[in-house]
């Protein structure tokens, strides 16, 4: 039995601009998690194709009770296989991603598309499919469950960081990540907390010589 998932996505920028941002997506605020991206292979068919295979190393916890299940080296990276058809004249590209690692516990395929939206062609629309199967017997179904949910979320975060160097690349300012904020609210706190503690300290010296 294999999971399946779709839904389609909308990014306000042109279909060039999108084609960039995606050779230049990670790094960004949303993409800790992807540790290294080597290119295999790339080529141009003579119907002007872009043919391109890429390697992505990324972080991928396992959950506490499949790790059991895996080498200790495997179970806090995996290894992703990206391959992607660019067709400039027809203005789409399409992504075929799948793991390489701990595939038998749990295999997730992508398939995503990427077209200029017919109703607005300044933005572009990203149609994302998905297959999630896992092999792993009185398990399978789940290590599938499991999967789609972190699929779901990572789906938010790669859309977010599409934005984000979309943003960067228009010369606007990019949308303040939650961790942004935080850490900023957290300096502030801790600057008004060494104030406040200095405050303190100045009217103990002056009660102490009075």
């Amino acid at each position: 039995m294999v999971k399946y998932f779709s839904c389609v996505g909308f990014l306000k920028g042109t279909w060039d601009q999108v084609f960039a941002a995606f050779w230049q997506r990670y790094p960004n605020p949303y993409s800790n998690h992807v540790l290294t991206e080597d290119i295999v292979f790339r080529e141009v068919t003579p119907d002007n194709r872009l043919l391109s295979r890429r390697l992505l190393t990324k972080t991928s916890r396992a959950p506490r009770w499949a790790e059991k299940f895996l080498p200790s080296h495997m179970a806090r990276k995996a290894y992703i296989i990206e391959d992607s058809v660019v067709d400039s004249n027809n203005r789409t590209m399409v992504t075929l991603t799948w793991n390489i690692s701990h595939a038998r516990v749990m295999s997730v395929e992508e398939r995503c598309v990427y077209r200029v939206n017919p109703d607005n062609s300044n933005w572009t629309e990203i149609k994302r499919e998905a297959w999630i199967s896992s092999s792993l017997y009185g398990l399978s179904r789940a290590v599938q469950e499991f999967g789609l949910a972190r699929f779901k979320s990572s789906v938010t975060k790669t859309m977010k960081g599409f934005e984000y160097v979309l943003a960067k690349m228009q010369g606007e300012t990019p949308t303040r990540t939650l961790a942004e904020t935080a850490t900023e609210r957290a300096r502030e706190t801790a600057l008004a907390a060494k104030e406040k503690a200095k405050g303190f300290a100045s009217q103990a010296q002056k009660k102490q010589y009075v």
